[in-house]
């Protein structure tokens, strides 16, 4: 009962997180399963990855539906965060545990005050004038970045790519969530199958668990997310991004 509490619990934060910022679930997960369950922070990170798929992927459709994800430009970024999260993700397992730790808290609690005290007011039509050639540089340089920091600590990815897209790519906010969720439906994916292929499979009810309450507070927040206004979205996601790091960080 304790394990199914912690999972549920663990789960609403990631899927609030995922559906509103497009973050990675293993953010909250992963420190949930190694604080509370003692579970070895490499399979902790595992799960978290693994329920980020169907979180991401429910989160991305319901942007698409909105007309909200750049598939076109995602792609791009896609294809090098991919291959770097297979390298962060062995890089990963040769490590000790404790160093895979508070990189992405520190993340989430720096961003949610962002979108707090300067939110993103980027409309759809300035972002459409950004030089398509530019884009696709900037896309699969920071691509790079995100996938090796995805697989190495299974955490931050969505975080990095929400900035990225947002600060670098010039992206407005609701797009910039419907990609970066897209992108992380695939990143997670291919995440969490070479956690389990280098280290086996993890606690079954944890995963199942985990899996299950994700997905459903993603599929809320999202639709919550996509009929808000702009200066809405912004201060809903920095207020669930603040709340998240500040009570991943007292635990």
């Amino acid at each position: 009962m304790f394990k199914l509490l912690i999972c549920f619990i663990a789960g609403i934060g990631a899927g609030l997180g995922t559906g509103f910022a497009g973050m990675s679930a293993a953010a909250v997960i992963s420190p949930m399963l190694i604080t509370f369950l003692g579970l070895p922070a490499y399979e902790a990170v595992g799960i978290a990855l693994a329920s980020d798929v169907l979180a991401s992927a429910v989160s991305a459709y319901t942007y698409g539906k909105n007309k909200n994800l750049d598939i076109k430009n995602g792609l791009v970024m896609m294809a090098a965060v991919l291959l770097f999260t297979l390298v962060g993700s062995w890089t990963a397992s040769r490590v000790p545990n404790a160093t895979m730790g508070n990189f992405s808290v520190f993340m989430t609690l720096l961003l949610g005050i962002k979108f707090i005290l300067k939110p993103v007011m980027t409309t759809r039509e300035a972002m459409d004038q950004a030089s398509g050639r530019k884009r696709i540089i900037q896309s699969v340089i920071s691509g790079m970045i995100v996938g090796f920091i995805c697989g190495f600590i299974g955490a931050g990815g969505g975080m990095m790519m929400l900035l990225i897209l947002t600060s670098i790519l010039g992206y407005e906010l609701k797009t910039a969530v419907g990609t970066s969720v897209f992108i992380m439906s695939f990143t997670a994916f291919t995440g969490a199958v070479s956690h389990f292929a280098i280290d086996g499979m993890p606690d079954l009810w944890c995963l199942v668990f985990c899996v299950a309450s994700t997905l459903l507070w993603a599929r809320i927040a999202a639709r919550f997310a996509n009929k808000a206004s702009a200066i809405t979205l912004n201060r809903a996601t920095g207020v669930v991004l603040v709340v998240l790091g500040t009570a991943i960080l007292v635990c």
